[in-house]
């Protein structure tokens, strides 16, 4: 099948299971976890379970040293995509290593 028919025939069964034939196209349902919310002292936690210096640290996360001081100091908050960052380093210790982000040597 060529790619415009395979677009049409997509489109096709799109409308008609928006009428109701739930026998065409497919359905996922995908859930996402609520945001984190980790602040000063929790996020000095991470940093010194993995043994890093504030600028170590901040260089495995792709942001200014000052920025991981104003975290631990309760001074500013990260923003979703680190506080994601740090719940996965959180629950997994090995991530960054297994990521290739950090390399222990």
């Amino acid at each position: 099948m060529d790619v415009t028919k395979s677009i049409f025939q997509g489109l096709a069964e799109s409308i008609e299971y928006e009428k109701g034939d739930k026998t065409k196209g497919n359905r996922h349902v995908v859930e996402i976890a609520d945001l984190p919310h980790f602040h000063g002292g929790q996020i000095k936690e991470i940093r010194t379970m993995k043994k890093l210096s504030q600028a170590a640290f901040a260089r495995a996360l792709g942001v200014a040293t000052k920025t991981v001081e104003a975290w631990e100091a309760d001074k500013n908050i990260p923003s979703g995509p680190v506080q994601r960052i740090l719940s996965m380093i959180n629950q997994d210790q090995e991530i960054l290593e297994k990521s290739k982000i950090l390399m222990v040597k």
